[in-house]
Order: structure tokens, then C-alpha cells, then sequence
């Protein structure tokens, strides 16, 4: 070790990571080979991109790609490529450190995972599953932008070097010194060192990593017949041959006719774009001509990916090439944030190959592209609800309230969106649509019926579905956490209005109305002191018709805030207002009852002011909320209590 060379301890969860794939966490190690050529891929990509604005990255017709390189005396596997390469800093970036919380969720996932070989890629962890096959790893890279060269050692034992390389070409060279198998390993199949044999990585190139666009190309050596000088065979006599073998095919699979490829293909390379071993749901394989003419290739998973209500990751996952160019993997022009889940490749020609990020924002044939990959994504969804219900139904549980963000958004003026949604509902167990519901509606029924809250059964516990469900009307029941944002857009549907349960007056016919505002006039000395009583908490007490059973609920005022809303919006961190709603009483319920009795015979008793508390703290509680000071609401229900009991 020279006095140039530096060694560095990894961070502590990167240790746990190398410490899972030492030790065979994983039994598909042959992954470790997709991840590697991935990286030099992006490398590739990365170079190609750059040189769009620096001429002087690479030469004019250069080709790039990525080989293979054996050297069975030595036990070794070399994968090389021309791409970007990396600085010193880049090295201790991308190989030493990982973001914690991804890793974080990788630990995690891995020992709750089932079938484990898929959680490498999702994790951004792909480059330290090269230690699962080898005992010691070096990295040799120069940056196409310099001339120092670096290397990178490692033997996955919690530290690692990194020094000077001097005569490096652009690019990177990753090698592993594949281990000695282990006694369960011993059997050629499972030995490490069978990643030297020819036919082992054209198997593993051939199913993972064929549509890479580079050519992945290695020596291999034949056996030919020897020639004499008039180029004749001589019988009997051979000689070895090398000759450079690609070993894929390189076709783009979203450039070949549909007819032509197989559900394997569209199945590998579904992975080879998402690291996700579940097969997606449906596909989308189009193209567009005329005016603007581009193909897209896109999935829809079946299943969610860890972070996908990671803020930070919000932006499309749908890669946008222009002439085989990959200008930018994660294009957020091509599809909006409410459809981040759609993963895939959208090529057009008709964009200038030099286009840049700042250029995309700005191109209107981006944002036509992006409104007909919405318009057929929707169409999709709704052909999926229509013909494969139960899949929709398990897919829609997974990615629901992120579709909704779509509603949320404004981008739903027509209900396209909305038509794709499923909703709790009264009606049974089954979610239901909106068009569903209206179909199901009775004839004098002109709303449609909605209460949000933090679960099903929550929101079914809830007083404000009494009246309702006992006229025989249907309620959704909106319990993801986005149907609060949502019904801000969400105000009408098919010429119905949706109108939530838990704001603004209930709705009642004139007789109704007459004969409650009626009793208001009559018992105001009643509601005026229990008003008083809870000065600091509500902003009116009145009677409502919405009750059946219950003696009290509260609602906010048509506009505000609902107790659920306010909720949310405390527990992700944001500075609410207290707000002040208003408590409902059913006249016809017996407390209330006693009530009158007792305002009518001691209009100052402090009876009517704890009953107040009581009330007020019973009607959070009922929609999921808990009273303002809990010690107190527990000392008046002991005493009242204690009042029961002893007479």
C-alpha cells in the first residue's frame, strides 16, 4: 500500500447490506451480473448524453459498449465499458455511502421478503451484490473529463482503499475475484466460479440483460480445423481461434412489432427496467404518426414500489429517448405525478437530439405527448376495471390514492379519473364506483352521500350514517387519507352533487326544517348554556335531523375544516387554527331529553355545563378523534359514574 493509497470505513448500514449478501441472503446470485451491466449501461448513457453539449467526451463514430473479460487461472471476472467513468469523489459517493433511509427500507425489506432476488435493484443497492459471488472486488475508473485515474478495493470486510491509477483508459473496469465455493456449493451449479464458463454468461446476458442497447461482447475461443498454405484443412490438425461474440441482441423492444414479441420478453424486460420480479398488470405498446410521431412502451405494476409516496419521488418513471439517445430516464414532462406508478419508454424523433432538461419543460409536443399517454393510461384502467375486476380491485388498493391525486390535481375535468376509482361503501363489503352508485340511487335521491375518515370500520361506527343508511340511502366511505384533498375537486358527479356528512346543515325536507328550527326558538336558553359551557371548543350548538340513535355529532361549517382534515394536517407537521364546529343534538334522544328537563328546573345547575363536556368529548371520540383535555373528560365520566351507582 502506497502513501497515496486511503482507506475508508462504510457507513455502518452499508456494513449490514454487505453483511446480508456475504452470507447468502440471496440464492439467485446470478443477478449480481444484470446489476453490474445496468450500471454500465448508465455509464454509457451518461457519456453519450454529455457529449450532446462537450464534444470533446468522445470521438466522432466511436463505438461504445460493454465486454466481458475471464481469466480462469486467476478466478477472475472483469466487466468493462467506455462510459462517463467516475472522480475520486464520485467513487466514495457511489460505492462507499448509500441514502440511510433507502437502506433502511432494505434491511427492512429483506427480512420480511419471501422471494428476495428482486430487492437488490429496487434498493439502489445493485453494486454490492457482486460480493455475493466474489471475495474481494476493484473498481478502476477514469471520468471522461480527466486525466487521473483511480482504483477502488474492497473485500466487503466493513472498509475499503481507494489510490491513484496510473494508464486508465475512459470508462470503467469492475473486477471480481470470484470466491471458493463453499461445501453447499460444491456442485458446479451453485459454485461462484461457474461465472467464468462462456455459456453461463451467455445464458445470463441472453435472459437479463438482452435488450440492453450496447453491445455486450466477450473473446471466446474455438476450435477450427488447421489450413495449409492454399487455404485447405489438413485432415486431423486443429488450432484454437478468438473472435469477439456478442452475446445480445441489442433491439429495443418498444422499436419491434407487437406481434413479434413474446410475453417472456415483455416479462424481462419489465425487470431489466424496474428490478421487480412481480409481473405488472397490463402493458401499452403504441405508436403515434402524423404531425408528432413517437412510440411508447408501458407497464403498469401490479404491485407498489416501497417509496411511492416518498416525496422526494414524485416525478414520472418513464424514460424519454430521442434516436436511441436516452435523454432523460425519469421524464417528468411525459407523464404527471398522479401517474408515477406507470413505468416504461416513450420514443420520439421529431425532438432535437441535443434537447435539454431546461428545453423540455418548454416543448409543447412534450406536454401532446404526455396528454395522450394519460388519456390511454386511463383508458387501460378502465378497461382493466371493466374486464378484470378482482386484479383492478387488488391493483387499485396498491396505487388508489395516488390515481385520486390525479382528481386532486385538476386534471380530471371530464371524471375519466374519477369513472376509475373504487370507494368503501354501506352497500356491502365490495368497493363500488361512483357510476355504480348513481345507478343504485333512488329516484328522489339528488346527492351523492360521502363520509371521510381514518378507517372502515371508523367511519361506519360514525352517527353522521344514522339518518342516512335508515332512509335506505347509500354512503361511500372514504378512508384514504388523499379523499380529503379530493373533495375539494370532487363536487359533482353524472349531474349529482357529492356532498360530504360531516359539514353544513343536514339536508331535510321544509316540514323538517320548520319543526327543528321550531324547537331551536323554543329551548334556546337550553343551547345558549351549553354553548357557554364549551365557549373555547364550538362555535354554535344546535339541533340537527341527522341523528337517530346518537345524542350528538359535530360538523364543521359548510367550507371548514372537518375533524378528520384537521387531523391530518397536525400529524404531518402543519400549524392548524383550533377549529371551531358545531355540536348537533338529536332532540329525540332521551339524554337530550333530560336536558330540557333539567334547564327547564335549574337554568344555572353545572350539571348542563359538564353534560356540555361530555357531549362534546363522547362526539370526537365517535369520529375518531380523542377529547381536548382526557383527564378531565375521564375524572366527569368516573363521577358520573360514581353517581349511577351509589344513588
Amino acid at each position: 500500500m502506497t502513501a497515496q493509497t486511503e482507506t475508508h470505513r462504510f457507513e455502518a448500514e452499508v456494513q449490514q447490506v454487505l453483511s446480508l449478501v456475504i452470507h447468502s441472503l440471496y440464492t439467485n446470485k446470478e443477478i449480481f451480473l444484470r446489476e453490474l451491466i445496468s450500471n454500465a449501461s448508465d455509464a454509457l448513457d451518461k457519456l453519450r448524453f454529455e457529449s450532446l453539449t462537450n464534444d470533446g467526451l468522445m470521438e466522432s463514430g466511436e463505438s461504445l459498449g460493454i465486454a466481458l473479460e475471464v481469466d480462469e487461472e486467476a478466478h477472475v471476472l472483469r466487466i468493462a465499458d467506455n462510459g462517463i467513468g467516475m472522480s475520486r469523489d464520485e467513487l466514495v459517493r457511489n460505492l462507499g455511502t448509500i441514502a440511510s433511509s433507502g437502506t433502511r427500507r432494505f434491511l427492512e425489506a429483506a427480512a420480511e421478503a419471501e422471494e428476495r432476488p428482486d430487492l437488490i435493484g429496487q434498493f439502489g443497492v445493485g453494486f454490492y451484490s457482486a460480493f455475493m459471488v466474489a471475495d474481494r472486488v476493484s473498481v478502476e475508473t477514469r471520468r471522461a473529463d480527466a486525466d487521473e485515474g483511480w482504483r477502488w478495493t474492497s473485500s466487503g470486510d466493513g472498509s475499503y482503499e481507494i489510490e491513484p491509477a496510473e494508464g486508465l483508459g475512459r470508462g470503467t473496469i469492475v473486477s471480481l475475484h470470484l470466491r471458493e465455493p463453499a461445501e453447499a456449493e460444491e456442485d458446479a451449479d451453485k459454485s461462484p466460479r461457474r461465472f467464468l464458463e462462456e455459456w453461463v454468461l451467455r445464458d445470463v446476458v441472453r435472459r437479463y440483460s438482452d435488450f440492453v442497447e450496447y453491445p455486450v461482447q466477450m473473446e471466446v475461443t474455438r476450435s477450427a480445423p488447421k489450413l495449409d498454405e492454399e487455404g485447405e484443412p489438413i485432415e486431423g490438425e486443429s488450432e484454437q481461434t478468438t473472435e469477439l461474440a456478442t452475446l445480445n441482441s441489442q433491439k429495443p423492444l418498444w422499436s419491434r412489432p407487437k406481434s413479434e414479441i413474446t410475453d417472456e420478453e415483455h416479462a424481462e424486460f419489465y425487470r431489466h427496467l424496474t428490478h421487480d420480479w412481480e409481473a405488472p398488470l397490463t402493458r401499452l405498446h403504441f405508436s403515434v404518426e402524423g404531425t408528432l410521431e413517437y412510440t411508447a412502451l408501458l407497464y403498469l405494476p401490479s404491485k407498489a414500489p416501497y417509496d411511492l409516496f416518498d416525496p422526494s419521488n414524485r416525478d414520472s418513471n418513464v424514460s424519454l429517448y430521442v434516436r436511441r439517445v436516452l435523454i432523460q430516464r425519469e421524464c417528468k414532462d411525459l407523464l404527471p405525478s398522479w401517474l408515477r406508478f406507470v413505468r416504461g419508454v416513450v420514443e420520439c424523433n421529431d425532438l432535437p437530439l441535443n434537447v435539454s432538461r431546461e428545453t423540455l419543460q418548454d416543448d409543447p409536443r412534450l406536454r401532446q405527448i404526455q396528454k395522450r399517454l394519460v388519456k390511454k393510461v386511463v383508458d387501460e384502467l378502465a378497461s382493466q376495471l371493466a374486464e378484470r375486476r378482482e386484479e383492478y380491485r387488488a391493483f387499485f388498493e396498491a396505487f388508489g390514492p395516488v390515481i385520486k391525486e390525479g382528481i386532486w390535481a385538476g386534471d380530471d375535468d371530464d371524471s375519466r379519473v374519477a369513472k376509475v376509482c373504487l370507494f368503501q361503501t354501506t352497500h356491502g363489503s365490495e368497493p363500488t364506483t361512483l357510476s355504480e352508485y348513481v345507478e343504485r340511487m333512488a329516484d328522489d335521491q339528488e346527492i351523492i352521500h360521502v363520509l371521510t375518515g381514518a378507517s372502515r370500520d371508523v367511519v361506519e361506527a360514525s352517527p353522521l350514517l344514522e339518518s342516512t343508511t335508515a332512509r335506505g340511502e347509500e354512503v361511500l366511505l372514504l378512508v384514504d387519507p388523499v379523499d380529503e384533498w379530493v373533495l375539494q375537486r370532487l363536487t359533482e358527479f353524472d349531474g349529482k352533487k357529492v356532498v360530504p356528512l360531516d359539514r353544513g346543515e343536514a339536508a331535510e325536507d321544509e316540514d323538517a326544517r320548520k319543526k327543528r328550527e321550531e324547537l331551536e326558538k323554543e329551548h334556546e336558553g337550553l343551547l345558549g348554556s351549553l354553548k357557554e359551557a364549551l365557549e373555547e371548543d364550538v362555535a354554535e350548538v344546535r339541533f340537527t335531523t341527522r341523528l337517530k340513535d346518537s345524542p350528538a355529532v359535530l360538523v364543521a361549517a359548510e367550507g371548514g375544516l372537518s375533524g378528520h382534515m384537521e387531523r391530518l394536517l397536525r400529524r404531518s407537521g402543519q400549524d392548524v387554527p383550533e377549529q371551531k364546529r358545531v355540536l348537533e343534538l338529536n332532540p329525540e334522544h332521551e339524554l337530550v331529553r333530560g336536558l330540557v328537563k333539567l334547564h327547564g328546573v335549574d337554568a344555572n345547575s353545572p350539571r348542563l355545563g359538564e353534560a356540555a363536556e361530555l357531549l362534546h368529548g363522547q362526539a370526537l371520540i365517535a369520529e375518531g378523534g380523542a377529547p381536548k383535555d382526557p383527564r378531565r373528560f375521564g375524572q366527569l365520566v368516573t363521577d358520573l359514574l360514581l353517581g349511577s351507582v351509589t344513588g
